[in-house]
């Protein structure tokens, strides 16, 4: 298996306290991925295939699918804090028309190089045939968001 569940990579934390990443004017984008990907917390940056018709990387495929390599830029970057947490959050995203089966997701910011900020482990491949796949973003709070710093 190649998801072992959510990871805040590792390059990202050191990138927020030292304020390489600038989420509310940087372009975040999300990646989409088969479970044939190797992603986790040691994830440094979001590798493009050199073949856009073809990912190398275990991204989904974007021949036929709906799905444009490299994922979309996401929305509504929100930066908030209470009880001693600092958390992320995004708008919900969603590809429409799109068939395609995804195992997980890179959050991403593409402005900054790719640098790889959060994976996200979908607990199980994730199907949709000819409709809409949805990336739903928790509720922002100091225990629920997305991307948290305690």
């Amino acid at each position: 298996m190649a998801f072992t569940g959510n990871a805040f990579c590792k390059l990202a934390k050191a990138g927020f306290l030292l304020g390489t990443f600038e989420p509310q004017v940087d372009d975040i984008k999300i990646a989409l991925y088969t479970n044939n990907a190797t992603l986790d917390a040691t994830t440094t940056v979001y590798i493009a295939p050199i073949n856009p018709a073809a990912p190398t990387t275990g991204e989904v495929s974007n021949t036929g699918t709906n799905y444009v390599t490299g994922g979309k830029i996401l929305q509504g970057a929100a930066v908030s804090s209470a009880s001693g947490v600092a958390w992320l959050t995004f708008n919900t995203i969603s590809w429409l028309s799109a068939t395609f089966t995804a195992r997980g997701a890179l959050i991403y910011d593409f402005s900054k190089g790719n640098l790889a900020i959060a994976v996200l482990d979908f607990g199980a491949d994730k199907i949709v045939s000819s409709g809409t796949f949805t990336v739903q973003m928790p509720v922002a709070s100091s225990t629920t968001a997305l991307i948290r710093i305690a």
